[in-house]
């Protein structure tokens, strides 16, 4: 996944404001106790970081 389609997911899921907020701000142990920011820049894989998101915030199926 490229990040363009991350954060696309990321707006339509929760609307373009939230979704910056929530990356910057939100700590999923997920992804070892790293925001959705600092996964991505240490190299996480978009698509992991969207399957942790989607997981954490319990999104509805057709949103994956």
């Amino acid at each position: 996944m490229r990040l363009t389609e991350f954060w696309q997911r990321m707006d339509s899921a929760f609307g373009r404001g939230y979704s910056r907020s929530i990356a910057t701000d939100q700590v999923l142990s997920t992804l070892g106790g790293r925001t959705v920011e600092q996964a991505l820049a240490q190299g996480e894989d978009a698509k992991a970081v969207w399957r942790a998101v989607h997981a954490a915030f319990e999104l509805p199926a057709t949103q994956r």
